[in-house]
């Protein structure tokens, strides 16, 4: 059986860097992220707390995929992307930290 997968998007307070990340368990991963687990990573160094984007695949391998796509877009179009879905940047992990 395959386990799903969901690719990911946080940002800071000012919005000025994006990371995108890949991951089975969303809620553990932003759960991870936020409480500085690793304190010596590219999230952590950036204060990159905000999610921003996320979106669910049925199989990991399709969320790897849709990853790779993403980092290869330019600034402008993963904004596009962002704002398609959540006009305000708002934090969206009360969402999914409610499922």
């Amino acid at each position: 059986m395959q386990k799903g997968g969901a690719v990911y998007i946080l940002t800071n307070k000012n919005k000025t860097t994006l990371y995108i990340g890949v991951t089975n368990d969303l809620q553990r991963r932003i759960y991870e992220h936020q409480n500085g687990l690793n304190p010596n990573s590219f999230v952590a160094k950036y204060n990159l707390f905000q999610l921003v984007y996320y979106e669910g695949f049925h199989s990991i391998e399709e969320a790897i995929m849709r990853e790779k796509q993403l980092k290869g877009w330019t600034r402008k179009k993963k904004e596009v992307l962002i704002f398609s879905t959540n006009e305000s940047w708002k934090d969206l992990t009360e969402e999914i930290m409610s499922w």
